[in-house]
């Protein structure tokens, strides 16, 4: 199989679409990249510019897989946005090589160059380069149809002697959740615990354990396993009844090595949050742990099944046919999954920036300099442990707080460290809902969590319920907002850093961020007060303002927006219903048939709707109960209702770690 490298030729508006076979080597100096590689041919491909090495990187062919390879390039590979050093290759991935954007895509059948009569590969003596097969016109070129048929695509219904005929694996199942992250688990451990046997259900997704993107999330927003996680203590994702809490077992486990009075003092923090006490939150690595021991306990490693799915589409026996791509150790395949019910869990489609970083980021393609708290920078505490220097913090929730922390614990290694906090406004009191106002301190707004408490079980998740989208808007907003928990030890730094003059909140509009000839950043704002423009030069910029939620963001859903023309709520999320069904993709013959199929989402993909925490352990698990009930209700195979006893019976089993059937 060849592979087709295209890419837009910025200067010129051309597209180039050469077709290679690999090995294909990439970088700026023809005679610095290998010839051969394990005794076959390389095909070599210069790319011009000064951020390009001479030798930059390498895609070969391992097991039947497309490897890419960065041969220690000094700026990098970027594939889908994220940093490479080594990694699989799939249809349609974006490699970023400073200025160029190259969509990776196979070719099955060779294309020969007509006017030479060479393979795509050949090399012409003259000029040592390869007569690739390249497209000049400045239209996209036509890349042949491979996965998912085209058939597939454009139907909104296929059949399944359609998908039959494509040769390609079809499995059929009851059940199966789409993203396999936490939202997957959560809805799978309910089934499980409802009645529903493993091998009823596929979890499918890229990661094998279901919080590993989140476990990265947290490590590179500075949260290790000893730091604490915002949520509470009897928020338990691998406990729906949420007893024993972390707290309780948190306690336990210090009461066993004999530290009696932490444990007390854990104790005493459930009870007096968070008037006489601070909110207790569990540390991410029990967490972690906790999950762990309830994946081996229903059997997650037989329901997960690596995969991409590529689209979603009806099938007109009232299932779902559910298209994606899979490797092994030997090859790279498709294959089609039919589900009866299924659950769309995908978590956050991508990393945000603010508007002005991001084009920081595409116009200079520095990428270690302005980052985004989410991503990998430990290399900017590196730096500043080692020589000082100065760091502009965008954002004050409570991923802010956490670096802000993590900090000043570099500043302990070097005292020459420097902390810029731009915020666009000040804030001088907090959001009011009827008679409750949040605290502000130092322009930071405290909230233990990122909702009110009454959102996840009380009378908000009622009130929110009930209300039109209007009304939830309205809600949303007043209940919502930017907030960071109420932590003594995180108000003592600012305080501190305040009193010192190491640490500095400015206000003003963004307008433009530059680099320095010295490799620094200049960042120019709009100052409010003085109305005049302020200079701000610094070694590094984190914005810590969040992920990106739009649906249009992630392929998969934007698919099938568009492919159904589904309603999006208010705030731009998938439209759900109060038990978290996409309605509108229910799948039935008969009109008012309800044994079709029906389709369920959860996560941040849903916020707007019928309920506030959508993103956080106790909200996956109220959308995993409630769309559970609905499935119940219906008579949906294998799940029987959690009756009082049922439940209890399921806790036994819980606390002995035996399976739940």
């Amino acid at each position: 199989m060849q592979i087709r490298l295209s890419w837009q030729n910025l200067e010129t508006g051309e597209w180039r679409t050469p077709i290679l076979t690999p090995p294909i080597a990439l970088g700026r100096v023809f005679e610095r990249m290998p010839s051969t590689v394990n005794g076959e041919r390389v095909s070599r491909l210069v790319l011009e510019g000064e951020r390009v090495s001479r030798f930059h990187g390498l895609m070969t062919w391992e097991n039947g897989q497309l490897i890419l390879t960065d041969t220690e390039s000094k700026n990098g590979i970027l594939v889908n946005g994220i940093a490479q050093t080594r990694c699989f290759l799939e249809e349609g991935d974006c490699l970023q090589i400073a200025h160029y954007n190259i969509t990776i895509s196979f070719v099955t059948n060779t294309l020969t160059n007509p006017s030479q009569n060479l393979p795509p590969t050949a090399v012409n003596p003259p000029t040592q380069l390869p007569t690739a097969s390249v497209s000049p016109s400045s239209n996209f070129p036509t890349t042949p149809a491979i996965f998912p048929p085209q058939f597939f695509l454009e139907s909104g219904q296929v059949s399944l002697q359609q998908l039959q005929a494509t040769g390609l694996p079809i499995d059929q199942i009851t059940y199966l959740t789409i993203g396999a992250g936490l939202g997957s688990f959560i809805w799978v451990d309910v089934l499980r615990i409802s009645g529903v046997k493993a091998d009823q259900i596929i979890a499918l997704g890229m990661e094998n354990k279901p919080y590993t993107r989140y476990q990265q999330l947290c490590l590179n927003s500075q949260i290790p396993p000893h730091e604490r996680l915002r949520s509470n203590s009897d928020s338990c994702p691998d406990n729906i009844w949420g007893w024993p809490s972390y707290a309780l077992r948190e306690a336990y486990t210090e009461a066993k090595q004999g530290q009696f009075l932490t444990g007390l003092k854990l104790l005493w923090q459930v009870f007096a949050e968070p008037t006489f006490a601070e909110t207790y939150t569990p540390r991410s690595g029990n967490v972690f742990n906790s999950i762990d021991r309830e994946m081996n306990r229903i059997q997650w490693s037989k329901i997960y099944r690596y995969g991409r799915v590529k689209s979603i589409r009806k099938t007109t026996d009232g299932r779902y046919a559910i298209a994606y791509s899979r490797s092994t150790e030997n090859r790279r395949d498709h294959g089609f999954i039919i589900a009866q019910y299924v659950q769309i869990a995908t978590g956050y489609p991508a990393i945000q920036f603010l508007p002005d970083l991001q084009q920081y980021r595409e116009q200079t393609k520095d990428f270690k300099t302005v980052v985004n708290a989410y991503e990998n920078h430990q290399h900017i505490y590196d730096k500043l442990e080692q020589s000082g220097g100065t760091i502009i913090i965008r954002g004050r929730g409570i991923v802010a707080s956490r670096i802000l922390q993590r900090l000043y614990e570099a500043r302990q290694k070097h005292s020459q460290i420097q902390i810029l906090h731009l915020m666009r406004s000040p804030k001088a009191q907090g959001n009011q809902f009827k008679k409750a106002r949040r605290t502000v301190e130092n322009h930071f707004e405290f909230q233990p969590f990122n909702w009110p408490k009454a959102c996840w079980g009380g009378d908000l998740r009622q009130q929110l319920e009930a209300a039109n989208p209007q009304e939830r808007l309205k809600l949303l907003d007043q209940w919502g907002g930017t907030t960071t928990a109420n932590r003594k030890d995180w108000r003592n730094i600012v305080n501190q850093g305040l009193s010192q003059g190491w640490y500095r909140i400015m206000f003003g509009t963004v307008e433009r961020v530059e680099p320095t000839p010295n490799n620094r950043t200049l960042t120019t704002i709009r100052e409010q007060e003085l109305k005049a423009n302020l200079q701000l030069e610094a070694d590094f910029i984190i914005d810590a303002t969040g992920l990106d939620a739009k649906v249009n963001t992630n392929p998969l859903l934007n698919d099938l927006v568009t492919h159904y023309n589904l309603t999006l709520n208010a705030l731009g999320r998938l439209s759900v219903a109060n038990d978290f069904e996409l309605v509108e993709m229910r799948n039935s013959n008969v009109p008012g048939d309800i044994f079709g199929g029906r389709m369920y989402a959860s996560g941040t993909i849903t916020l707007g709707g019928p309920y506030a925490a959508v993103d956080s352990f106790l909200g996956l698990q109220y959308a995993a109960l409630v769309s559970v009930e609905n499935l119940t209700s219906i008579s949906a195979p294998g799940l029987r209702k959690l009756t009082g006893w049922r439940s209890f019976w399921q806790w036994i089993k819980w606390v002995n770690n035996q399976p739940p059937n």
